[in-house]
């Protein structure tokens, strides 16, 4: 999507009145034309409600706002992407969801931002189902890719393969669950992995655990915590 100069009466009524009522007509045809007449393609919605912000926790929507904006600015500076940060007044998964898919037809995508697990689960996958634009948990997955980066160039470093070391994943939350899924797609072992939260190492015998909780939680019974 590129800017087109408006420095005219003419080049304004093209912009606006009568001329926008031809590119209107066309999408009316054919949705996916807003693509060419419209800025949809290159516009992000960053969206939060604020319940699971980095070192902060649950702070609320609108005391996430500076969050959200600074996350559009790294969409602005290194992809050129434009971002609307939008902060969302609502915990209940549902409603989250119902609000989200009202204002999608007007972005090519949506990054869901600082939603507290398990809540972020249901809220992505859903998304991405009803959904006709890509839909992202950066952080599932933008943590996901760069933990991954890492881990894999410390092992290039060590010269040791992905598939024979111990890894101890300290947090069993969205980004730790997202990102140790990737370590397994990569090469490393589910036996090999400890995955530990608030109460220690997540054994498999330990009751209430969430399903991202029971894929890695471990079978042994002789380590419940680090020391």
């Amino acid at each position: 999507y590129r800017q087109k100069p408006y420095s005219t009466q003419t080049d304004l009524s093209l912009a606006y009145s009568p001329g926008v009522a031809e590119p209107c007509l066309e999408i009316e045809k054919d949705p996916q034309t807003a693509y060419d007449y419209t800025a949809k393609g290159n516009l992000v919605a960053v969206i939060s409600n604020g319940t699971a912000v980095l070192g902060l926790g649950d702070i609320g929507a609108l005391s996430g706002k500076p969050v959200m904006e600074g996350k559009g600015l790294l969409f602005k500076i290194y992809a050129g992407i434009d971002v609307f940060d939008i902060e969302v007044n609502e915990k209940d998964p549902e409603k989250f969801i119902q609000a989200v898919k009202a204002i999608a037809p007007t972005f090519g995508g949506i990054n869901l931002e600082d939603i507290k697990a398990p809540e972020c689960f249901e809220i992505e996958n859903r998304l991405k189902e009803e959904l006709d634009i890509p839909v992202m948990h950066d952080d599932q997955h933008g943590t996901a890719i760069i933990s991954s980066a890492g881990l894999l160039n410390a092992l290039e470093v060590a010269g040791k393969k992905i598939e024979n070391v111990r890894i101890v994943v300290n947090g069993a939350g969205a980004s730790a669950t997202s990102c140790t899924k990737l370590y397994v797609a990569l090469g490393a072992r589910k036996e090999n992995i400890l995955m530990l939260d608030s109460k220690g190492v997540i054994t498999s015998d330990r009751p209430n655990l969430t399903e991202s909780k029971k894929f890695f939680a471990t079978d042994r019974r002789d380590v419940h915590t680090l020391e």
